[in-house]
């Protein structure tokens, strides 16, 4: 059996333990893709209770996306200050919508559904502040095209488990992770996976004895 064969029934273990442990997961708010967007370059390096905070800020304080690309940069790093980065998220994201703003004359990226995935990967990671991750973010869950997200909890827990090379960075990571998970579980795989990572498989002291993948888990440092 070869290697990605068997990260795919490995992986197949893993989803079903894991909509057991969690059921099934829904993703924080539906977004448009440009909301999805500028939430997820807040979210960046800041948890989930502050990056909701900033966005709401934004949201009250600005009636719409162009009054936050045409804001005076100061105003808008105040304004979002409580996610943190502050000083490179309020000009990430006007960037942001200056780009798209170039590309289609409006600020919308519902056009992007007519593009292929790898099309629509590569226009989003060309934005300022737009990584693998975030670009995936705005695809699986506002575009509703095949994409699987990788943070950081993601890719200690796939290395752990023994669903990747051990090798593989975390860039590449994120293609890998489509190889070997069923396209329609992409979401809800990915928002499993942190929960695990979060709840149980932690980077410090692993909870592994109550683990509910333990018996698939190929990690050699099993706690008792």
């Amino acid at each position: 059996m070869d290697q990605i064969q068997e990260h795919r029934e490995r992986m197949a273990q893993v989803q079903e333990r894991l909509r057991h442990k969690f059921g099934a997961p829904t993703w924080h708010v539906e977004l448009p893709a440009v909301d999805e967007l500028v939430c997820t370059i807040l979210s960046q390096n800041t948890n989930d209770i502050n990056r909701d905070k900033a966005f709401q800020a934004l949201k009250e304080r600005y009636p719409d996306w162009e009054s936050v690309r045409d804001a005076k940069p100061a105003e808008l790093q105040y304004v979002i200050r409580i996610a943190g980065l502050a000083n490179q998220k309020g000009p990430n994201i006007q960037a942001a919508l200056r780009d798209i703003t170039e590309e289609r004359g409006e600020i919308d990226l519902d056009w992007l559904k007519e593009k292929g995935p790898e099309e629509a990967r590569d226009w989003l990671v060309s934005l300022r502040g737009v990584g693998p991750k975030t670009a995936a973010i705005v695809m699986v869950f506002s575009l509703g095209m095949p994409a699987f997200p990788v943070d950081t909890h993601i890719y200690r827990v796939t290395g752990r488990i023994g669903l990747r090379p051990a090798d593989l960075d975390i860039t590449k990571t994120h293609a890998y992770m489509e190889q070997i998970a069923d396209p329609k579980d992409f979401g809800s795989l990915h928002l499993n996976l942190i929960d695990l990572g979060r709840a149980v498989c932690q980077a410090r002291k692993p909870k592994c004895q109550v683990c509910p993948i333990r018996e698939v888990c190929q990690y050699d440092n099993k706690t008792e």
